[in-house]
């Protein structure tokens, strides 16, 4: 099974990029963030026509996340429970007897520390969502942009203050206490170190300077994690003429003989 999640950055101007990867990819799912529209205005038909149905939670203008699917699925969420913020950053749903939860967490860079406690905010409704289905024995990934750089390592030199929201220490301490919930960042098991950017900004030169962040995550319950075979950042992605500033993040796991659609 393959599942890839992309900050695309605007779903209808990045349309033909994300439909030619999908043709070159063949993800049974792909989770999106950042689609930049409402529900309406989703070309949820041109998904279609490439063999996807759709989950789409949207929002003028700004935020927005769409789950594709191949095959059978129902949706379970269509906003993050305990987050009372009016955003649309969280769909949820299931398939293959996976829970798959899409998130795109807020920046907290602006709006001052009200800001960032929304950020915060976020992270403990997550944490609470990944307790509950620990506790009812449900297997599941909670995949996005996560805004957080987990380490040094996540970020270039220089390419972020010790102040931005993205690595933070609070910041880093709320991921990693996903982590001690028993969770496992899909990418860090397989590769525990190196640079593996999944951001690159479209200022400053950042991509010829390679100069990016590991910022998209995809964490695995404990069950899933042992499915893992594969996980990487797409990048010659950001490589293609008028881009998102996100690549895909695609994590392969072992089929399951139990899972049905």
């Amino acid at each position: 099974m393959k599942i890839a999640t992309w900050n695309v950055n605007s779903v209808r101007q990045r349309q033909h990029l994300i439909l030619d990867w999908l043709e070159r990819q063949q993800p049974d799912v792909l989770m999106m963030q950042e689609i930049k529209c409402e529900t309406d205005q989703f070309p949820a038909d041109a998904f279609k026509e490439a063999g996807y149905d759709c989950a789409i939670v949207g929002q003028k203008s700004y935020n927005g996340v769409a789950t594709l699917v191949k095959g059978g699925f129902e949706v379970t969420s269509d906003h993050l429970p305990g987050f009372d913020h009016p955003v649309a950053r969280y769909v949820e749903i299931r398939t293959q007897k996976l829970t798959l939860g899409n998130l795109y967490l807020p920046n907290g860079n602006s709006g001052g520390e009200e800001g960032y406690a929304t950020k915060l905010a976020f992270f403990d409704a997550l944490t609470a969502r990944a307790q509950q289905f620990l506790q009812t024995d449900t297997d599941f990934i909670l995949a996005g942009d996560y805004n957080v750089c987990p380490t040094p390592e996540d970020c270039a030199p220089g390419a972020l203050g010790p102040d931005d929201a993205l690595v933070r220490p609070q910041s880093r301490a709320a991921y990693r206490r996903m982590l001690w919930l028993g969770l496992t960042d899909a990418l860090r098991a397989l590769h525990p170190s190196g640079t593996a950017y999944t951001f690159w900004d479209y200022q400053a030169g950042a991509w010829p300077r390679d100069s990016g962040l590991r910022i998209d995550h995809a964490l695995l319950s404990p069950r899933v994690a042992e499915r893992l075979e594969t996980a990487w950042p797409d990048k010659a992605e950001r490589a293609l003429e008028r881009p998102s500033d996100h690549v895909p993040l695609v994590v392969t796991l072992r089929d399951d003989a139990q899972a049905t659609a």
